[in-house]
């Protein structure tokens, strides 16, 4: 068979004119019609040539059974990103946008074996642990206090103003930040994905995360970090500060852009407004066929092998396309059945273990502001709005919006039953007024 050709034209700005050229997955080409290079890519077979960013080059797994083979093979394909040829061998641009996002560190993501089963452990029973009803109402607290703050204004940019700020705040909430860690949480977090002083935002992340271990260390509470500290994996400090900045950091940036896809789709597509189940449907049609990180799960062969009818050399990048794989026309009747099957929790042993907090989140989140705010409609043309490019991450630049003007005053709007189980203000001093967390903090205490 000449793949040559029978595959179609490149989509446009797609420089991939002849066979063997690679296709890149950035730039606002790719980012305003990423389905168009998917369908191209999948000409290419299983697996296909991409470059995530200028010289960085991948393998990327298109096809849904060869992704599922892949990410439930940990003999073969390791996650350790050590093993990355290119970055050992020093052929990659020192200053590449993407490199930092793949480099090693001693965590739970990029560790195999023996090692990721303690760490996983570790992680996957401190995150049962979490109570959904309490998860519930700190969430709507949260959402309150956010849209008390543009309630008023009739306008906002659901993304900046809602979806990245209740992330970032419930997460804060459930890993017991006081007032100004979370503060310096919340910038850490933003920066590493916003790519501003970046490498500063990562070490004020990780600062901030060093002083939270040392706190919970010395006065436990009734919250993630300490319980991650009581779990009989005894990690060290150094281990906390890097699975504590691996789950704020990994949880906080896909679950903005799950919110922001799925108000995105429910505000332009007046199907949901006639169908029973709005949230659910349109969280699961959402992570179906936009999920919130795109192309990622990279992983490393361990040898020289034979994959999917291509040659693969021992340390190359194979990274999975969730967004390729997820709408693959061979899972349509898996999609009519309502099956939840998709990739976009990965699978395997390295599967996200927050995949229930996180659908929490995201449900009580859109109702809360779909509740509160039931005229709400985008404020531009749908076809005005834009995405933010990048090969990993699938996410609105902003959603603009107008609803009737609203006002909340107190959280006692919101908290309806109150318990000694309920989200409890961290205790840490004065609350700073220049941060979110903090006024979230004084609010709270009303």
């Amino acid at each position: 068979m000449d793949v040559r050709s029978s595959a179609p034209v490149p989509p446009p700005g797609c420089p991939a004119h002849s066979f063997g050229d690679r296709v890149p997955l950035y730039g606002p080409e790719f980012a305003a019609d990423p389905q168009a290079y998917y369908s191209y890519l999948r000409h290419y077979g299983p697996t296909a040539p991409v470059e995530l960013a200028p010289g960085v080059a991948a393998t990327l797994v298109t096809d849904y059974q060869t992704a599922l083979r892949l990410l439930q093979d940990p003999a073969n394909f390791r996650k350790d990103s050590r093993r990355w040829r290119d970055l050992a061998e020093g052929r990659l641009p020192a200053d590449s946008p993407v490199v930092p996002t793949l480099t090693y560190r001693p965590n739970a993501l990029f560790s195999d074996g023996a090692e990721h089963m303690r760490l996983r452990q570790a992680i996957t029973d401190t995150m049962a642990r979490i109570d959904v009803h309490r998860l519930a109402r700190s969430t709507e607290q949260v959402s309150n206090f956010l849209i008390a703050h543009f309630g008023v204004r009739g306008s906002a940019d659901l993304l900046g103003d809602y979806a990245k700020q209740v992330s970032l705040m419930v997460f804060n909430e459930l890993f017991g930040c006081p007032a100004d860690i979370g503060d310096r949480v919340m910038f850490g977090t933003s920066g590493m994905f916003e790519g501003v002083n970046a490498e500063q935002a990562v070490g004020v992340l990780f600062g901030a995360c060093g002083e939270l271990v040392a706190l919970k260390r010395s006065r436990p509470g009734d919250d993630v970090t300490s319980w991650l500290l009581q779990h009989p994996a005894k990690l060290t400090d150094e281990e906390m500060v890097y699975q504590l900045a691996l789950l704020l950091a990994s949880g906080s940036e896909p679950l903005r852009n799950l919110i922001g896809n799925t108000l995105h789709r429910v505000l332009t597509d007046d199907g949901y407004a006639n169908k029973g189940g709005l949230i659910d449907e349109a969280i699961d049609d959402t992570l179906w066929e936009n999920p919130p990180m795109a192309n990622f799960m990279a992983h490393y062969p361990a040898t020289d092998l034979e994959f999917a009818g291509q040659y693969v050399r021992a340390g190359d990048l194979l990274l999975v396309s969730i967004g390729a794989a997820n709408t693959n026309p061979a899972l349509a009747a898996a999609r009519q059945a309502g099956s939840r099957a998709h990739l976009s929790w990965s699978a395997g042993p390295h599967a996200c273990p927050s995949k229930e907090p996180a659908r929490q989140i995201a449900v009580t989140a859109i109702e809360n502001l779909l509740n509160k705010l039931p005229d709400v409609v985008l404020a531009v043309p749908e076809e005005s709005l834009t995405w933010r490019p990048g090969p990993f991450s699938r996410g609105l630049a902003s959603l603009p919006a107008r609803f009737t003007p609203v006002e909340i005053t107190h959280r006692s709007t919101v908290v309806q039953n109150p318990e000694p189980s309920g989200p409890v203000a961290p205790q840490s001093g004065k609350a700073e007024r220049g941060g979110r967390w903090s006024q979230f903090l004084a609010w709270m205490k009303g």
